[in-house]
């Protein structure tokens, strides 16, 4: 059977780059970092893409450049959630989806802590970004494929994140608190099909089941369920985790 998603032969910017070489990698850049948005000549770089050009900065300082541009800000950081932020943040700058929550929760305290532009540093200057993509690779979906170092489940993660060309992650909503939060499995689906295609969670609700310390030698565990709406889960599973309970399950209720 054919995957819908492939994982792409690497784009490098090569010393002496032709225009055409030039214009692939400028072109490439901002369709991973802004997840295949539609860029308005209004809104290139244009400055950074001269930069580019006379080799004033590499791909990777170019990358830098468009993931801390106010349109990155509009499209995936203003009026969202932080853990979507972040899960936009892994798929653009390394290609992958999030392992755990840890690693979710890590970056969302980067952010909190230390601002913005340190939590796209944390990407851009990481050992994993280096070794995948050096200065001069565009980044690509590069963990769709079962990896060393990675856990199985990344390459369900990484499927449900990457679409296909007919999906655009601005209108995107979270595909991956629930598993992530509850280290559940992603089942992979079909992709998306047509233009802007995503699938609408919004309007779901969800039951999460948890287990949490009981508080007398006697009852040393209790079990809990709540049910809630999308756009609470967010906040409901970082509650969870605060408060010691460990999430069991979560299923789509409607």
């Amino acid at each position: 059977m054919a995957f819908w998603v492939t994982e792409t032969d690497p784009l490098e910017l090569r010393d002496g780059a032709s225009e055409e070489n030039l214009q692939a990698v400028i072109s490439a850049v901002y369709k991973q970092v802004l997840g295949n948005q539609h860029v308005l000549s209004s809104d290139r770089l244009t400055s950074a893409e001269s930069m580019l050009r006379n080799g004033d900065i590499t791909v990777r300082n170019f990358v830098d450049m468009v993931a801390k541009s106010s349109l990155y800000q509009s499209l995936f950081f203003q009026s969202a959630p932080p853990y979507r932020f972040v899960e936009m943040n892994f798929k653009h700058l390394l290609g992958r989806a999030p392992i755990s929550q840890a690693e979710l929760s890590a970056h969302v305290q980067t952010y909190n802590e230390e601002g913005y532009e340190a939590e796209i540093d944390s990407y851009l200057c990481s050992d994993e970004y280096l070794e995948k993509f050096g200065d001069n690779v565009v980044p690509y979906p590069a963990n769709i494929s079962s990896r060393v170092g990675f856990p199985n489940s990344s390459y369900g993660r990484s499927f449900e994140l990457f679409r296909g060309d007919a999906s655009c992650d601005r209108d995107m909503p979270t595909k991956l608190l629930a598993t992530v939060a509850g280290n559940l499995p992603s089942a992979i689906k079909a992709p998306a099909v047509g233009r802007g295609g995503s699938y609408d969670n919004t309007n779901k609700r969800y039951r999460i089941a948890i287990a949490k310390a009981g508080v007398t030698p006697i009852y040393k565990q209790s079990n809990l369920v709540y049910e809630v709406g999308y756009a609470q889960m967010s906040q409901k599973i970082q509650n969870i985790h605060k408060t010691g309970g460990k999430i069991l399950s979560i299923t789509e209720v409607a």
